[in-house]
């Protein structure tokens, strides 16, 4: 992104979590080598993002802090609406008033806003050779016609004696992150989790034989229980209304010794028996009526005991048709999404292949809230496939054109066909999604399992849950 701007890797700022001491940690770190660590677009969200998994999960959070603040040619999209420039500072205040330690360190010239978000923090720290301003020294020389150095402004020396700004002044990085372990090191402990967690078990197959399983051709169908079985503690999962609504799988099983409702997409055709006692075959990855009132029950049930939901995505949608429609595929639907919405437990969602229309959404996407949100690289992100737009948009012109007297030739469709498709095929690339944080992190399919615990260790770091209540359900 941003290549008109020479780039800017990482949107110049890294985030994620970590340990210090064995505690759990959100780390915020600018990028000094991208535009001195100012703030494009893409920063102020990135930040925000990390700040909200933090306040979600009363996360302590670390900031090592050099940036000249917004960058200014993109200042219409750094500086005004809510989800941007002035939203970090906001969450500043919010965590520290939630409880949620901050401790930012000055490693760098922080100027202007970027001089904010260090001050807004519980402690701070700052290295000789940074400094802390609103304005630096040319702007004040313009603005006042005051000629003043960076230090005697604002350097670690005047802020530590003079202002009162700094509570620790260091005298190198080294220094100053020895002081960050030091100060986490001694912090104490608040109440503790909510979330059932046993001593861990791994999983009675290995990891690796997902790869031999896992098949991304819709001419291959594969069976999620056997992805699942190499996901969950001894690969133990008590399955809930295995034999209704087969297209969704739903049940209960632990992951590192937590307990946890998964919700996940089953592959595999099924056959279905309706209320006429006519069968009908589903397909695999499509959400019938059946599945979605499964699925709404069990999330309701998840709630009711306390146990964080997972949603493993690799779905086409819903249901269509007339069948569909007189089974009340709207209505199941609906209710589905109502108990994703109202949930109060931790969720996290896997991406592991298609992510399509409103199954995405009804699978607990971005939207949803969702505590995290990974990924596979397998995995696809957008309104509808590829072939699927490029399909609907052809015919849709070719009717356009049909009205004015005119036709398509074969050459012209398969154009028009070929530039729809790639350019949905590239924007449901999970890099696309992931460097427009519609995803918090691609991981191997092996890694799957330690994503979701380090993610339900860190849900666990906030006990408080508010009342389940849905409000009124289509029926």
């Amino acid at each position: 992104m941003y290549q008109e701007w020479g780039g800017a890797p990482a949107a110049g700022v890294i985030t994620g979590l970590a340990r210090i001491h064995t505690r759990l940690v959100m780390l915020i770190v600018n990028d000094a080598t991208v535009k001195a660590g100012a703030f494009f677009p893409m920063t102020t969200k990135k930040v925000i993002r990390a700040q909200n998994i933090a306040i979600d999960n009363r996360i302590p959070t670390i900031y090592l802090v050099d940036s000249a603040g917004v960058f200014l040619p993109l200042q219409e999209d750094v500086f005004p609406d809510t989800d941007d420039f002035g939203r970090v500072f906001r969450n500043n205040a919010v965590m520290s008033a939630m409880g949620i330690p901050q401790i930012a360190a000055i490693m760098g010239m922080c100027v202007a806003g970027g001089g904010y978000l260090p001050v807004m923090c519980d402690h701070v720290l700052m290295t000789d050779g940074s400094g802390l301003f609103l304005a630096g020294p040319a702007l004040v020389q313009a603005a006042i016609g005051q000629k003043v150095s960076a230090e005697e402004l604002g350097g670690a020396a005047m802020h530590s004696a003079i202002s009162g700004t700094v509570d620790f002044h260091e005298p190198n990085d080294e220094s100053c992150i020895a002081r960050i372990r030091s100060l986490v090191e001694k912090w104490g402990y608040r109440r503790q989790s909510l979330w059932d967690r046993k001593q861990p078990a791994d999983p009675a197959f290995a990891a690796e034989e997902i790869y031999g399983i896992y098949d991304a051709s819709p001419a291959r169908p594969y069976d999620m229980k056997e992805i699942l079985a190499r996901l969950v503690d001894e690969s133990r999962f008590d399955e809930y209304k295995p034999e209704y609504g087969k297209t969704l799988i739903c049940g209960y099983a632990r992951i590192g010794g937590f307990a946890v409702g998964i919700v996940a997409n089953q592959k595999l055709h099924a056959q279905q028996t309706d209320h006429e006692g006519h069968k009908r075959l589903e397909f695999g990855g499509v959400i019938y009526t059946e599945s979605a009132e499964k699925a709404a029950r069990f999330i309701m049930d998840c709630n009711q005991n306390l146990v964080p939901l997972l949603f493993f995505h690799d779905v086409n949608g819903f249901m269509v048709g007339r069948d569909a429609e007189w089974s009340g595929i709207i209505k199941a639907g609906a209710k589905m999404v109502n108990a994703v919405s109202n949930s109060v437990v931790p969720k996290i969602a896997v991406i592991v292949g298609g992510s399509f229309g409103a199954g995405h959404y009804a699978m607990c996407g971005k939207a949803y809230d969702p505590r995290f949100v990974f990924a596979w690289p397998t995995a696809r992100y957008a309104v509808m496939s590829g072939d699927s737009a490029a399909g609907t948009l052809l015919e849709i012109k070719v009717k356009q054109l049909e009205r004015d007297g005119k036709k398509l030739s074969e050459e012209e469709r398969t154009e028009l066909y070929s530039s729809v498709k790639k350019a949905y095929d590239e924007q449901a690339d999970p890099r696309y999604g992931a460097a427009r944080l519609w995803i918090d992190k691609i991981i191997d399919p092996m890694e799957t399992r330690q994503a979701i615990t380090l993610a339900l260790e860190a849900a666990s770091l906030n006990p408080e849950v508010p009342e389940f209540k849905v409000g009124v359900l289509q029926t």
